[in-house]
């Protein structure tokens, strides 16, 4: 395992950061302790679950019922695709 204090880690943290991707092991040494510097995988149902304490048939509810208000919006002509420009705004 490579070890570093945290201020040589911050110097070139996108170095370290992509031997860790690679899997080479890194410790960050911070006082007596020593962090593992890893990827984790994450999705946004695990965030929603542990943040909020949601189940996955409450998630799966709350997209469909999104994805169908979104349809309903689009359908109406109340949503605007963005293009990357802005409309200009008169001076009040």
């Amino acid at each position: 395992m490579k070890t570093l204090t945290a201020t040589e880690a911050r110097k070139n943290l996108t170095h370290w950061l992509k031997a860790a991707k690679n899997g080479q092991e890194i410790g960050i040494v911070y006082g007596a302790d020593i962090f593992a510097l890893r990827p984790v995988p994450v999705q946004a149902t695990d965030y929603a679950q542990r943040e909020y304490g949601v189940t996955t048939a409450q998630l799966e509810s709350f997209a469909a019922r999104t994805d169908a208000e979104l349809a309903a919006e689009r359908k109406a002509g109340r949503m605007a695709v963005f293009r990357g420009k802005l409309p200009k705004r008169r001076a009040s």
